[in-house]
């Protein structure tokens, strides 16, 4: 269907790699060495934290097989657009509409997937960022799922593209910004599910990894307070975080291995990860990331 093609947005700002990790003191270093002028956020240091972000095909993926149903009233309606007026409700609501449309998409709602396109462009162009949207070459690669790598190659390009712009223009803030937004639209979608069917662990190792996220994105908003609406928003990161401290990350380290795979030597990853978080855990974070999202919806 041409409206598979509608998923780039999600794909371009929330999508993942759970191998990856990032570098929190290079991260920190990084900031430290910023002055007083408008603070500028590494682009490979904001690309690590995307790379973070649960997918949506992971997401959409995890929710099916949970049994769980399209559910639209979860999501940001799009006529809400009215509502947004400064570039900072512009930027994290144009993050969450991209979540919303791909979650649309993803279970085959193309004709409300639609709507979402049309109040996305309308918000990526009052931020002056909608040029970097070639639908043409999105919509070829979205019409075969074969061609899924290069899709998500070029949303990856794409995103960057964006960061370096707004950086450039020293509005690295609202690339932060359209990060927050679809980080905050998948955490709700993930805690609505899992809040549901609480016997699903692997949902809910999904909400608990987050805690790793979340810290990065304290951080990165931590140099943006000096705006009072991004110090709000730290402030409820900050509270958000505070709640995520009673769930435990543990690593085991295994020395990795090699493994030939049709005739390539390939690096396999043999360290694992114990996740211990508790279905009120998963309650008290739903709550709070309900309270966060409806401060920036409405």
């Amino acid at each position: 269907m041409k409206n598979v093609c509608l998923i780039i947005f999600l794909l371009l700002l929330i999508s993942c790699s759970e191998k990856n990790s990032i570098d929190e003191m290079a991260l920190q270093q990084s900031l430290d060495s910023l002055t007083m002028a408008p603070p500028e956020i590494d682009q490979e240091s904001v690309s690590s934290v995307l790379q973070q972000i649960p997918s949506p095909l992971e997401i959409s993926m995890l929710l099916k097989q949970s049994g769980a149903r399209y559910n639209s009233a979860v999501l940001n309606r799009p006529d809400n657009i009215s509502r947004y007026n400064t570039n900072y409700q512009k930027a994290l609501n144009l993050g969450i509409y991209g979540a919303d449309l791909g979650y649309a998409n993803l279970f085959g709602e193309n004709i409300e997937g639609i709507r979402y396109l049309s109040a996305i462009k309308s918000l990526a162009n009052d931020l002056n960022i909608g040029q970097f949207f070639n639908v043409s070459t999105i919509s070829r690669l979205a019409t075969n799922s074969n061609n899924l790598d290069s899709l998500l190659l070029v949303t990856t390009q794409n995103f960057n593209s964006i960061n370096q712009h707004l950086q450039n223009q020293n509005r690295a803030n609202q690339s932060v910004l359209l990060l927050v937004g679809g980080w905050i639209e998948a955490m709700t979608i993930i805690c609505e599910v899992s809040s549901q069917n609480l016997n699903n662990r692997e949902l809910i190792d999904r909400v608990g990894e987050q805690k790793i996220v979340l810290e990065q994105l304290v951080l990165l908003l931590s140099f943006y307070k000096s705006d009072p609406n991004v110090a709000a928003l730290f402030q409820d990161f900050g509270q958000l975080k505070a709640i995520f401290d009673s769930v435990r990350i543990t690593f085991t380290y295994v020395e990795s291995s090699v493994e030939v795979i049709n005739g390539v030597a390939v690096i396999k990853d043999n360290s694992t990860s114990t996740i211990i978080i508790t279905e009120k855990d998963v309650l008290n974070i739903k709550d709070k990331i309900n309270s966060i999202r409806t401060k920036i919806i409405n």
